[in-house]
């Protein structure tokens, strides 16, 4: 794995994908799963039906408040699959959090896995975080499985709600020291 790391202009090269800043311009690739129910019922967001709404949180993210945003580029075709970011926890101290999601047709092929998994071992090597947390909604057992994989492991129940409000679920707890 390659790490370029300037400021927050950062890249990452694993076997399958180049996680590197999104900027405005990702916003079609983008709005590909962002619009997509299928996956954002998982995710905390609430599904996109405004590109506007999209462009505003493109940009926000192009601004570096802290935590590092990618997006995930599959080196076999070149095309914008996915995101995610990591960085410190705003709910666990002393931890820093990852989340991730792709588009639908990307779903079970190991992707969100190499993602995690590089995401983590970019934080350890660069400023040296051990302690690491992430969560997922209940029934979204497959991203258990992607944080089981990456070493953190099952700690408990919390509850999650999407950016608006609209919806409220249970969600599932995971922490690792790696």
């Amino acid at each position: 794995m390659r790490v370029k790391v300037r400021a927050h202009d950062y890249e990452i090269t694993t076997e399958r994908l180049l996680l590197r800043p999104m900027t405005v311009a990702d916003m079609d690739a983008v709005w590909k799963w962002v619009s997509d129910e299928r996956v954002a019922r998982y995710m905390v967001y609430p599904t996109y039906t405004d590109k506007e709404k999209l462009r505003e949180w493109l940009s926000s993210i192009e601004k570096f408040n802290g935590e590092y945003n990618f997006g995930y580029v599959r080196l076999s075709d070149n095309e914008l699959i996915g995101s995610g970011s990591i960085g410190p926890s705003s709910t666990k101290e002393g931890f820093w959090g990852f989340g991730y999601n792709f588009r639908y047709d990307c779903w079970k092929l190991g992707y969100a896995t190499e993602a995690a998994k590089a995401m983590i071992d970019f934080a350890k090597r660069e400023f040296g975080i051990t302690h690491f947390c992430s969560s997922h909604v209940e029934p979204n057992l497959a991203s258990g499985h992607v944080m089981e994989k990456c070493g953190l492991h099952f700690v408990g129940y919390g509850e999650c709600e999407k950016l608006d409000g609209t919806c409220k679920s249970r969600s599932m707890e995971y922490e690792g020291i790696l």
